[in-house]
């Protein structure tokens, strides 16, 4: 952990309380959708302050350890979904053994906390190993389709207690089962204070930006519902434990003794490497947001190690997981916020609300909720993507659809899996024809004027037609051995030299060089004479390790140049 700065101290505590200000509807929200599968109504209170917990202890721990100095850390969207996952399952496996909510909780709990717990482990790891700069080589696509999906998800899951209803888990009861219970009945009032929220949300930074209004929609609608009448309990929060957050293991009523641990450790650790890994992926893009604002350099190893001591802490008091979370810290910046003073600060903000306003929030509309993360869900969409759809390459646009589709419907470790194969096989394709294309072979006498390179002008005249030039311009690999063998395999019978140009061969990986090695044998059992100049250091250095060179080619067939072969050539083979 590096020094923290004091001198921007003003900065940091406005910036943090504004950020804090701004985290709380949306730790609720996030906390309650974690929960949403749960078919229980204290699970919207268990689900609000497991969402105020992890942005507490996330936001606080990973301001103080990461390598992001004005980034604020909390639950976000794709770490939501993958919890409300995880929950869903092991409520259902309760379910099914036929224990009750309270009997439940335990088991569901412990679940998400050792998730959390798995989370951190590896996102400590992938810092260790200093994996933080390979997130910037994930494709857009996969990034477009995989964020997209998720908003669609959100929204989705967001649509029934707009209306006061309960959200099935599976996306796909969601879309078939809404007509049948529209069609059953919805709570109006929850409807109109849902469409309320939305509303202000859009409509209130037209007024002034200098207020969050995620905060105005919050307090100006659930001050609306307490004056309806007969507003239905079940449709609000609920009460919220007060005091400071309890380690799992200290809770009252939770007997350690009748948890399967075998079968709780088996659910949590793929959710916690999921976690670990799309957090990472959040973390970091939103670290670099904060760079472009701030004109500083996050260190993206050290974020992660700060993320995962976050995460394993809001694990160990129950708290849902998160990541760096790009709104929260651009309104920390824009607030004043610097250093990672301003996270700790928004973390203490939330710590005042868990100690001691638990009462006043136990009053929020579910509905309003939902209209918040409909508005977090619609803003994650890459809605310019989609516009592009048709410039962009078909290729591209396959990709991003592929990973979308399978983000919604099937999950999002998958999606992400999927993306990257496909997305890495259609860049080795793209490369491939682009090395291909560029690959250029003949008898030196039958090239034109225009064809030959400059310095193959003034080959001798004598020996022009016994001479093939292979001119390789790009790197060989296993996409692009193909047309390499076939170019050699084209060598004319009549011609006794070649000279294989490797100036423009930048890379050569084992499927390229066992090829060559290949190439040369047969060239040289038809017996031909081969020749390679300007051998760069890597191909030289896998050419020489596997003893190609000189046991296949000799040195002295090797040159640093195209007219030092010219020149040997000349001496050796005029008369």
């Amino acid at each position: 952990m590096k020094f923290i700065s004091t001198d921007n101290i003003k900065g940091d505590i406005f910036g943090g309380i504004t950020a804090g200000i701004v985290a709380l509807p949306l730790a609720l929200a996030f906390g309650i959708q974690a929960f949403g599968g749960i078919d229980n109504p204290n699970a919207s209170s268990v689900g609000a302050l497991a969402g105020l917990v992890g942005a507490t202890m996330l936001g606080f721990f990973a301001s103080l350890f990461g390598g992001t100095h004005s980034q604020i850390s909390g639950p976000t969207g794709p770490m939501t979904v993958i919890t409300a996952s995880l929950i869903s399952g092991v409520w259902t496996s309760t379910q099914t053994a036929g224990l009750s909510f309270e009997q439940a909780m335990p088991t569901i709990l412990l679940s998400m906390s050792m998730a959390g717990l798995f989370c951190g482990i590896f996102q400590i790891l992938f810092g260790i190993c200093k994996l933080g700069k390979y997130v910037r080589y994930i494709p857009y696509p996969v990034l477009s389709g995989f964020m997209s999906g998720i908003g669609i998800i959100i929204i989705l899951q967001q649509i029934y207690p707009l209306f006061g209803l309960k959200s099935p888990v599976l996306v796909v009861d969601m879309i078939m089962q809404f007509p049948e219970r529209i069609a059953n009945g919805i709570s109006m009032a929850a409807f109109l204070l849902g469409l309320g929220t939305i509303a202000i949300i859009y409509l209130f930074p037209l007024v002034t930006k200098k207020i969050p209004a995620t905060l105005v929609a919050l307090i100006v609608m659930t001050i609306v519902s307490m004056f309806l009448n007969d507003f239905p309990v079940a449709l609000t929060i609920g009460e919220i434990p007060s005091g400071f957050p309890q380690p799992f293991f200290l809770k009252d009523g939770i007997d350690l003794a009748s948890i399967e641990w075998g079968t709780v450790l088996k659910s949590a650790i793929i959710p916690g490497l999921t976690l670990a890994g799309l957090g990472s992926i959040d973390t970091l893009l939103t670290s670099v947001v904060a760079d472009n604002i701030t004109k500083t350099k996050h260190d993206s190893n050290q974020e992660l190690m700060g993320q995962g001591i976050g995460n394993m802490v809001a694990g160990l008091f129950c708290g849902i997981g998160g990541a760096g979370a790009t709104m929260r810290t651009v309104v920390n910046v824009k607030g004043g916020g610097r250093t990672q003073i301003s996270g700790m600060v928004h973390s203490l903000f939330l710590l005042a609300i868990l100690l001691g306003l638990g009462s006043i929030v136990k009053y929020v509309p579910l509905s309003v909720l939902a209209g918040i993360l409909i508005t977090v869900g619609w803003g994650i969409i890459d809605f310019k993507g989609f516009k592009d759809l048709l410039r962009i390459p078909k290729s591209d646009g396959f990709v991003l659809i592929i990973v979308l589709l399978t983000t919604v419907f099937v999950d999002l470790l998958t999606a992400v899996g999927i993306g990257m194969v496909i997305a890495c096989v259609l860049f080795m394709k793209r490369m491939s024809d682009l090395v291909e294309g560029n690959y250029s072979a003949g008898e030196i006498s039958a090239f034109d004027k225009e064809s030959p390179w400059d310095d193959e002008a003034s080959f001798p005249e004598e020996i022009r037609h016994k001479v093939y030039i292979q001119r390789l311009d790009g790197p060989i690999f296993f996409g692009s051995i193909t047309k390499f063998q076939e170019v050699m395999h084209s060598v004319p019978d009549n011609v006794e030299m070649v000279i294989i140009r490797m100036r423009r061969v930048s890379f050569m990986d084992q499927s390229g060089l066992y090829a060559m090695e290949t190439s040369i044998k047969d060239l040289q059992a038809s017996g031909k004479k081969v020749f390679m100049t300007i051998i760069q250091p890597q191909p030289k250095y896998m050419l020489t390790k596997m003893k190609v060179i000189p046991a296949i080619i000799p040195e002295e067939n090797t040159f640093e140049t195209f007219e030092a072969c010219t020149d040997y050539l000349r001496k050796t083979f005029v008369r």
